[in-house]
This record gives structure tokens, C-alpha cells and sequence, in this order.
């Protein structure tokens, strides 16, 4: 790894999984400082121990919890200089909007949108008294393409989720802060291969839009946050990211 990340100090919700987990593994590697917050406290612990950082036991759609992250990562390390807010879920009960009942929209929308704009508004003030500071937000590929097979609250919340980043990151721009949507394609964490990819026929449904025809993995996503999280993307700011495997840009895929 380049070190391009030495010094620094990275938040991750979401941290202990999927995404959040190949993030933190790859910005430890990169030379960052990693604080994990995640909901489930004994991965949530191994995985800090593992990576000699900080763990932080978060309810990402609480308010007190996410100023409590940020406020116990400053008083720990002195500064904070990325923040991935990546935690999310995608329910069964999300599905087409004739059959998706008001609980489990509002579930979603509370923990893949809420949380973002409650993490992002108690670390902004912190990255305004240093100058400078790197927000990544997930959104996903859903945010810019529909689908037939929808999961309404969960396109919903992710298109929430790439509007507020694109407004933050042209508001915080000249006080050094940096903030972009990180949109991932299809990707083979535990939760989507539950969902889709245990029967062939639904995966298969999925892949054939995507050019590269696989699901993209953990690790090629976390390489796009070691992107955004450095100076490497310096003069990127209100972006969508979008690390898909094509499907964004297919019309006709290949056979």
C-alpha cells in the first residue's frame, strides 16, 4: 500500500461487514487510523482490535449517537479526516411500491438516508475547525438507473442520499471539505448474495446488465473509499462515484 492515508483518522459506519469492513481493512492498510461504528459491538470490537483502531457501538438514526462518534473520535485522536457514513440495509419487505407497507419505508429511509444526514451533520462542524476533511457518502447505482424489480424506499433513500452529497459538497467547498457519493454496482456482500444471488435465476436476472457480467467484490469498493478519502481526488468534490461494472453506461450488454 502507498501510505497515502498515513496520520489520518477515518470513521466508517457500518464498519463490522460487507463494504464497510473491506473499507476499514483497506484505509488501516493505507495507514489511516480507523474509528469503527457499527451497531453490532462484538464484530464491531474485533474488528478495532484487529486493526488497532477505535471501535464505537453506534444506532446510526440516533442523533446523540452519531454527535457521540464524532465527539469521542476528537477527544480521542484530536481530529477526524474522513468520514464514510456506509451503514444501510435493504429488507425484504422493501419491495414494489403496491405491496410496501409505511413501516418499512420509513425503516429504510431512517437508516440509509436519516443516518447520513445525521452523521454528516455532526462531523461538518468538526471539519470546519481543521480546515479540511473527506465525506463519503453510499449511495448506489439505483440512485441513477430504475429498475422493474424495484425496492422503492431503498432507490428512494439512495437518490435521497446522492442529491444531499452533491448540496454539501457545493456548500462546504471552499472551507476545505470535500463531499461525495460513493455509488457501488451490484456487489457480493453477504447481504446481497442472500437477497439475489442464492437463486440463480434472480441473479442471473441482475447480471445480464452488467457488462463485466459478475457482481462486483468488497475489496474493489474499498479501493474507490481509499480513492475519496485521500488527496488523490483533491478536486473532486459533489461527485457521484460510480464503481458499477458498467451497468450505468449499457445499453446492450455483451453476450
Amino acid at each position: 500500500m502507498t501510505g497515502r492515508l498515513d496520520g489520518r483518522v477515518a470513521v466508517i459506519t457500518g464498519a463490522a461487514s460487507g463494504i464497510g469492513l473491506a473499507s476499514a481493512r483497506r484505509l488501516a492498510a493505507e495507514g489511516a487510523t480507523v474509528v469503527v461504528a457499527d451497531v453490532n459491538a462484538e464484530a464491531g470490537a474485533v474488528l478495532a482490535e484487529e486493526l488497532d483502531g477505535l471501535f464505537v457501538p453506534v444506532d446510526v438514526t440516533s442523533p446523540e449517537d452519531n454527535e457521540r462518534l464524532y465527539d469521542t473520535t476528537v477527544r480521542r485522536y484530536g481530529r477526524v479526516d474522513v468520514a464514510f457514513h456506509n451503514a444501510g440495509i435493504s429488507p425484504p419487505d422493501d419491495d414494489s411500491i403496491l405491496v410496501t407497507g409505511l413501516d418499512a419505508w420509513r425503516r429504510v429511509q431512517e437508516v440509509n438516508l436519516t443516518s447520513v444526514y445525521l452523521g454528516c451533520k455532526a462531523v461538518i462542524p468538526h471539519m470546519q475547525r481543521q480546515g479540511k476533511g473527506s465525506i463519503i457518502n453510499t449511495a448506489s447505482f439505483v440512485a441513477t438507473l430504475g429498475a422493474a424489480t424495484s425496492q422503492i424506499s431503498y432507490t428512494a433513500s439512495k437518490g435521497g442520499v446522492l442529491a444531499m452529497t452533491r448540496e454539501l459538497g457545493v456548500q462546504f467547498a471552499r472551507e476545505g471539505i470535500r463531499v461525495n457519493a460513493l455509488s457501488p454496482g451490484p456487489v457480493a456482500t453477504p447481504l446481497l448474495m442472500e437477497l439475489f444471488a442464492k437463486d440463480p435465476e434472480r441473479a442471473q436476472r441482475r447480471l445480464v446488465h452488467v457488462p463485466m457480467g459478475r457482481f462486483g467484490q468488497p475489496e474493489e469498493i474499498a479501493a474507490a473509499v481509499a480513492f475519496l478519502a485521500s488527496d488523490d481526488s483533491s478536486f473532486m468534490t459533489a461527485s457521484n462515484f460510480l464503481v458499477d461494472g458498467g451497468i450505468s453506461g449499457a445499453y446492450v450488454t455483451p453476450l
